[in-house]
């Protein structure tokens, strides 16, 4: 089959555009772009004629492409070759995935540790955008009938692994998110940002986030930061339940529990070595 052929089978789904503007269009660059990537991830380096050859499209429309790519740092230029190679953009988006991927090998044991020890529901955090999302969640014996909050994206400054997440958030981010109106979920929601200020320097100082009752009445939490070789907190590790299992007499215990289990999984991470 000749790269005609092929590039024809990749796009022969794909609608004309209609009026400059269709969707069609829209998707075949796309389908361009993927394409250029993967030829540059086998080759290591490539120019705007290899570029155009494979795509079968005229060198023009090749060097356009290239320009957006590189806009966007997902392609850099060999000034000295002129040549296009991967850019940083590509190997950040990379370490987003690998880091999920790790914890998400790596976190099985802790989390299922945890939870056999303590009885509790067990999960682990990683910050999407202005959220925590849940990526994994082991269950203990006594929280047979608690909720599944695998998947789900949580408000940061209501969560124990929320507050974790955004205490060690970059200053100006950080601060960004504060400037937002939090809404208030219970009236032990905390939405004023001195007052979570504070309670975001306790957590740093303490190493341990904590709720009770401020994202739904009866749930109390504690999450530990999980870090990444560099040091950096690339997720948190919670224990949840009922507030009277999660009491005052209890909750010191469960937080030393899950700040060693929180060092533990940053181990596996290569932080410490």
């Amino acid at each position: 089959m000749t790269r005609t052929q092929k590039q024809a089978e990749r796009t022969e789904e794909i609608p004309e555009k209609q009026n400059g503007r269709g969707t069609g269009s829209a998707v075949q660059s796309v389908d361009r772009a993927v394409i250029v990537l993967e030829k540059q991830a086998r080759l290591g380096e490539a120019g705007v004629t290899e570029i155009a050859d494979e795509l079968d499209v005229h060198k023009s429309t090749a060097f356009r492409l290239l320009g957006v790519l590189e806009n966007r740092g997902l392609v850099a230029q060999a000034k000295d070759r002129g040549k296009y190679y991967l850019g940083a953009a590509v190997l950040r988006l990379a370490g987003a995935a690998a880091v999920r991927l790790d914890i998400s090998q790596e976190g099985v044991p802790v989390c299922r540790e945890l939870a056999d020890e303590l009885g509790e529901t067990v999960n682990i955090a990683v910050l999407d955008d202005d959220a925590a999302v849940n990526i994994m969640q082991a269950r203990g014996t006594a929280s047979v009938t608690a909720q599944n909050w695998l998947g789900r994206r949580t408000p940061l400054h209501a969560t124990s692994s929320g507050k974790v997440l955004l205490a060690h958030m970059p200053p100006t981010l950080r601060e960004g998110l504060l400037a937002r109106t939090l809404p208030r979920f219970t009236d032990r929601t905390i939405t004023g940002p001195s007052a979570l200020r504070a309670e975001l320097e306790a957590v740093v100082e303490q190493g341990y986030g904590l709720t009770i009752e401020e994202l739904e009445l009866g749930l109390a939490a504690v999450a530990a930061p999980v870090r990444a070789h560099d040091g950096k907190v690339i997720a948190a590790i919670s224990v949840s339940g009922p507030v009277y299992r999660l009491n005052s007499d209890r909750l010191p215990e469960l937080a030393k529990r899950t700040v060693a289990a929180g060092a533990e999984l940053s181990r596996r991470m290569g932080y410490g070595f």
